[in-house]
């Protein structure tokens, strides 16, 4: 064998080994990016899952404001009718009929 040809199965061995390194850098990276990955993704999903919890109670309190208002009215009607009997009565006990 010559010196040209050993040169050049050096240099053939040498890239070899070269690329066989190269995949497996890139193997490595790959698997830590995917672990980081599903792990910002597990994140996301659990701050997503919260964010849909805070909505539904918002939304379900906003659902009950009109009914309290509703009841609110109500209970302002009969304060209103209650204070007007308490009056009428008041009436007829200071100035009883003659």
């Amino acid at each position: 064998m010559d010196s040209t040809t050993a040169a050049i199965l050096a240099a053939i061995i040498t890239g070899g080994l070269s690329l066989v390194g190269v995949i497996l850098s890139n193997r490595a990276a790959s698997s830590r990016m995917q672990a980081q990955l599903e792990k910002q993704q597990a994140i996301t999903d659990t701050k997503l899952e919260e964010l849909t919890r805070e909505v539904q109670r918002h939304n379900n309190f906003a659902e009950r404001i009109p009914t309290l208002e509703t009841k609110l009215k109500a209970d302002e009607h009969r304060i209103a009718d209650l204070e007007d009997t308490a009056q009428r009565l008041e009436a007829l006990h200071t100035h009883p009929a003659e």
